[in-house]
């Protein structure tokens, strides 16, 4: 359980196709994320953006193959995001991390929900 009241946001920006270990890299993420006992995480797809190449990848009809931005959101203790860092920084090759304090209101799971399930 999280009991902090303070916290840090982890964003790492990337492209969905990027990949690792044969895998996606917003998944490989994820999975280590859930490995080290982080919080929670979300992967958020974006419908349209573009990082430091400033080539523009969209969702619209015609490039609907295009290579969309993903954010993966990570909230825990400033020393669990470190500790989490360490293990992504480098297989993140492209891309942009931003760290920010937070305040936690609450964190709690749905009611009957399992630890451990998939939904």
């Amino acid at each position: 359980m999280f009991n902090e009241k303070k916290g840090k946001l982890l964003r790492i920006y990337i492209g969905e196709h990027t990949r690792h270990e044969g895998r996606p890299l917003y998944e490989w993420l994820l999975l280590q994320a859930r490995e080290l006992h982080m919080s929670g995480v979300t992967v958020l797809r974006g419908l349209e953006g573009y990082g430091a190449s400033t080539r523009i990848h969209t969702a619209k009809i015609i490039e609907i193959s295009g290579n969309l931005p993903v954010v993966v959101e990570l909230v825990d203790t400033a020393e669990k995001i470190e500790k989490f860092l360490s293990h992504a920084e480098s297989v993140v090759t492209g891309g942009l991390a931003t760290i920010e304090d937070v305040d936690i209101r609450f964190y709690r799971a749905h009611p009957g929900e399992q630890p451990g399930t998939v939904s």
